[in-house]
């Protein structure tokens, strides 16, 4: 046998057993909810009047980074939408107007009680909109981390488009490479952590659990199927409207990506520039509405400032009770 061919093999076989051993030995942090015959993962922690729910970007799973100082300022709700994490994969299309309707449900189900203080990172910032937009008497406040504005995603220039295939293949690259164990190798070679060395701050607990999602075909399959979905949720939102007079906190980064090896073929002044009309965008949205910037940070600030983040619940909240 080709020694490409037995090492792909051995690859495979040592992340099937690795898989097996994670479901029989890592359990879920949170509770199991039953929403729409599928099991939905909601972890809980802190306590306080307002709930802090997150709604993640596409990879679902900011909010294993924040929820522990979170936890510690108000009570935080960090869930794994359907083909993320511990949560069953849904058939149903994965746009933003299902999503909300089933974390309503798992809110719901689970007695999780508002008023909410959503917290929208990327992607997650059209969920997030869009229940406030369909429940409003249930929000008392909107944040958006480097969030998404309809108007400029719908009108996006081709070469932006291009960039947006790229990422899409990307994900369907990874379902194969999840399949046969390769993600989980880089994984366990902290390749993850070299190509964003900020992801180092972070407990080795909190990374396993990250971790533990990318390695499987059906996490790499919803972010291609939200992906997919895009044009439709941003439909869905434009739809919706603003959000009345609810606080809102848009949080803006340096750039959308940092200058490195691998982002030099892409058109980042044209990203910037894209992102510059979606803010002013989206501080619109309320006319209670402020901007913080993430200084040192990229798109992913809930993994280069998380700091940011923490500041401005803290904001919303001094806001309320104020």
């Amino acid at each position: 046998m080709n020694i490409k061919w037995l090492l792909l093999l051995i690859t495979t076989l040592y992340h099937l057993i690795a898989t097996v051993w994670e479901n029989r030995r890592i359990k879920p942090p949170g509770q199991l909810v039953n929403v729409n015959d599928r099991e939905l993962h909601l972890y809980k922690k802190g306590a306080g009047k307002y709930t802090v729910i997150i709604e993640h970007s596409l990879g679902g799973i900011d909010g294993y980074f924040l929820i522990d100082k979170l936890a510690k300022i108000t009570r935080t709700c960090i869930y794994d939408r359907p083909g993320y994490g511990w949560s069953e994969m849904s058939f149903s299309r994965r746009c933003s107007g299902e999503i909300v309707e089933e974390l309503n449900q798992l809110l719901e189900k689970a007695a999780i009680e508002p008023p909410y203080i959503l917290v929208g990172h990327s992607f997650g910032s059209y969920n997030a909109r869009l229940y406030a937009a369909r429940y409003p008497e249930k929000v008392a406040g909107l944040i958006l981390t480097e969030g998404l504005h309809e108007k400029a995603m719908l009108e996006m220039s081709w070469k932006l488009r291009g960039l947006q295939i790229f990422f899409l293949s990307g994900f369907v690259m990874s379902v194969f490479g999840s399949l046969l164990g390769l993600v989980r190798i880089l994984g366990a070679m902290a390749f993850f952590e070299m190509l964003k060395k900020e992801l180092r701050q972070f407990p080795a607990e909190t990374l396993k659990k990250v971790k533990r999602s990318f390695y499987r075909p059906q996490h790499w399959l919803t972010m291609g199927r939200e992906m997919w979905n895009l044009d439709i949720s941003a439909r869905q939102v434009k739809e919706a409207g603003k959000i009345g007079n609810i606080p809102l906190i848009d949080i803006k980064s340096q750039t959308f990506l940092k200058r490195s090896l691998g982002t030099f073929l892409f058109s980042l002044p044209a990203a910037d520039r894209l992102r510059d009309e979606i803010h002013a965008e989206l501080l619109q949205l309320s006319p209670n509405s402020q901007q913080m910037f993430a200084s040192k940070s990229d798109h992913f600030v809930w993994v280069d400032e998380p700091e940011i983040i923490i500041a401005a619940v803290r904001e919303i909240l001094a806001r309320l009770e104020g």
